[in-house]
C-alpha cells in the first residue's frame, strides 16, 4: 500500500469503517462527528422500511412523508456541513442519505438557490435526479434577498435556474422565502411591485408550480395579510416555525417573534397545510440543558432527546410535514425512528413538554438557530459559531462566569480552548465593529453586534483574569 498517496477517507473506507465510534477508537480520541451527534447515537438501531407515515394534502391530494429533508446542511468532504462554507458538498455522501430516505419513504426535498453556499440546489437535483420523478416531491424558494435581485427579470431568472440546477420542468412546492423579514415594504418589494407575485401565480395555472405557499420569519403584519387575502393567492401551503418552546415562548428572546400557536391555528381556521421548519430550533432542542435532558431520559430511556421534539412537530393533523436538515446517516436515522410511525404525543406528554420549555425559557440563551442567514460577516467573523460555542456551555451549566465555583478554573481552561478549537482566532468576537450589516437578515431579530460585544468582553475579562460580574445572557443589556 502507497501511503503517501491513501487519504483517511479511503483508509477508512477500504476498513469499511465510517462510524463516528469506530474512528474515535481508531484515533483515540473524539471527532467533530462524535461530539455532534452525542453518546445516545452510538447503539442506535436501524429503522424500519415501510413504515413511514404520510400525510394528505387536502389540496392537492399528494401523499407527503411526515419527516421532510431539509437540504441546508448537507455534508462536505471535510465532514462538516456545507453551510461553514469551508469545503466542497460531499456528492457522494449526499447521493447515499438521499437513497437511504427515500428507500424508507422520505418523500419531501426542501431546498433554495440561498443553502449551502448557492450550491444546495445543483447537489440536491443531482442525488433526486437518480430516482423516478414520481418519488419524491422537492420544494424550493424564491430567494431574491438581495436589491439587485428585485427587479422582475432577476427574480424570474432565479426561478428558472432553481429547475435548471434541480434538472426538473416543475416545481411541486415553490415558497416566497422568508416574508416578514423588513416588513410589509420589503415583500412589496420583492413580490408585489415587480409583479413577481402574479407572476408565480400563472405559472402555478400553467402546472409549472404544483403548489404555491411562503415561508413566515419575523413581522407578523405580513403573515396576517397574506392570510387575510387568501381568497385572492389561494395558498396551497405555509411553512412556519414549529415546536414545543415556540409554542407560547417564541418572542422571549424578542418581542417580534410570534407563537406558534397562532400561526398553526390561523392555518387551521383556513384548510391551508402546514410545513414545520425548526423543529429543533437548529438544534437547540437536541441540546438542552443537563437537567432537562436527565428528566426526559428518566421519563423515556430508549428515546433520544431530540425525538421528544419531532414527535411533538409532526402530532398535530393540520401538520403535512416536518422539515430536518441531516448531515449525518446517524441523524437520518434517529428521525426515521421517530416517524416510521409516527407515536403522536399524548395530552400528558405535551403537558411535560410545556414544562420543559418553561423551565427552558428560564435557562436564558442566545436564541441563534444557525440559521446561517447572518452570514458572511463582511469581517469575517464566523458568528453562528461563536453563539453556538457560548449557548453549549450555558446549556451544559459550565459556563464560566462565577470565580467561587470550585470548577471555576477548569471550565474557563475548557472555554477558552474550546473556542479557539471551534472558531479561529481571526474569526472571533473581538473582530466585530458594530455595523450592523448582520442584523436585518436574522430570522430570530437578535442583536447580534450587541451579543458579541457582551461576548468579547467576557472573553477579555477570563483571559486577564478580572472577571467580576456574571457573564450570563442578559437581556436587558
Amino acid at each position: 500500500m502507497d501511503n503517501q498517496h491513501i487519504n483517511r477517507r479511503k483508509f477508512l473506507r477500504m476498513l469499511g469503517l465510517g462510524g463516528a465510534v469506530t474512528v474515535a477508537s481508531l484515533t483515540g480520541c473524539k471527532t467533530k462527528k462524535t461530539e455532534e451527534l452525542g453518546e445516545e447515537y452510538v447503539n442506535q438501531v436501524e429503522p424500519p422500511v415501510g413504515k413511514m407515515t404520510f400525510r394528505t394534502n387536502p389540496k392537492t391530494g399528494d401523499k407527503i412523508s411526515i419527516l421532510g429533508y431539509g437540504m441546508m446542511r448537507l455534508p462536505t468532504v471535510g465532514g462538516s456541513s456545507a453551510r461553514e462554507g469551508q469545503s466542497e458538498i460531499d456528492q457522494e455522501q449526499v447521493n447515499r442519505l438521499v437513497d437511504y430516505a427515500i428507500e424508507h419513504g422520505v418523500n419531501y426535498f426542501d431546498t433554495s438557490p440561498a443553502y449551502c453556499q448557492g450550491l444546495s440546489e445543483r447537489s440536491t437535483g443531482i442525488a433526486l435526479h437518480r430516482h423516478p420523478r414520481e418519488k419524491y416531491f422537492v420544494a424550493t424558494k424564491l430567494s431574491n434577498f438581495n436589491p439587485a435581485q428585485w427587479p422582475k427579470e432577476e427574480s424570474v431568472k432565479m426561478y428558472h435556474d432553481s429547475m435548471k440546477e434541480l434538472q426538473v420542468d416543475y416545481i411541486d412546492y415553490y415558497l416566497l422565502h422568508s416574508v416578514g423579514g423588513g416588513g410589509m415594504e420589503n415583500f412589496r418589494q420583492r413580490y408585489m411591485d415587480n409583479g413577481m407575485l402574479d407572476y408565480l401565480m400563472q405559472e402555478r395555472e400553467k402546472g409549472k408550480i404544483k403548489n404555491l405557499g411562503f415561508s413566515y420569519h419575523g413581522d407578523i403584519e405580513v403573515f396576517d395579510y397574506l392570510l387575510e387575502h387568501n381568497d385572492l393567492y389561494h395558498w396551497d401551503f405555509v411553512q412556519i416555525q414549529f415546536n414545543y418552546l415556540d409554542w407560547e415562548y417564541a418572542n422571549e428572546s424578542n418581542n417580534r417573534n410570534t407563537d406558534a400557536r397562532y400561526l398553526y391555528e390561523e392555518l387551521q381556521k383556513r384548510g391551508i397545510p402546514a410545513v414545520i421548519m425548526e423543529p429543533l430550533l437548529g438544534g437547540r432542542l437536541a441540546n438542552v440543558p443537563q437537567f432537562i435532558a436527565r428528566e426526559m431520559k428518566k421519563r423515556s430511556p430508549e428515546s433520544s432527546i431530540a425525538s421528544w421534539a419531532f414527535r411533538f412537530a409532526g402530532s398535530p393533523e393540520g401538520v403535512l410535514t416536518v422539515l430536518s436538515g441531516m448531515t449525518y446517516m446517524e441523524h437520518l436515522k434517529d428521525n426515521l425512528l421517530s416517524y416510521c410511525p409516527l407515536k403522536p404525543v399524548t395530552d400528558d406528554e405535551k403537558e411535560f413538554l410545556f414544562d420543559m420549555a418553561r423551565k427552558i425559557v428560564g435557562v436564558a440563551t442566545i436564541p441563534c438557530n444557525d440559521c446561517n442567514y447572518c452570514m458572511p460577516c463582511p469581517y469575517g467573523i464566523n458568528i453562528p459559531a461563536i453563539f453556538v460555542h457560548y449557548n453549549k456551555f450555558k446549556n451544559e451549566g459550565k459556563l464560566p462566569n462565577d470565580v467561587e465555583d470550585e470548577q471555576f478554573e477548569s471550565n474557563k481552561r475548557e472555554f477558552l480552548i474550546s473556542l479557539d478549537r471551534a472558531v479561529p482566532r481571526q474569526r472571533q468576537a473581538d473582530h466585530c465593529i458594530g455595523c450592523g450589516q448582520c442584523e436585518p437578515h436574522c430570522p430570530q431579530n437578535i442583536k447580534i453586534p450587541r451579543e458579541l460585544q457582551r461576548i468579547d468582553k467576557f472573553v477579555e475579562q477570563l483571559k486577564q483574569g478580572t472577571l467580576n460580574e456574571i457573564g450570563g445572557y442578559d437581556k436587558s443589556v
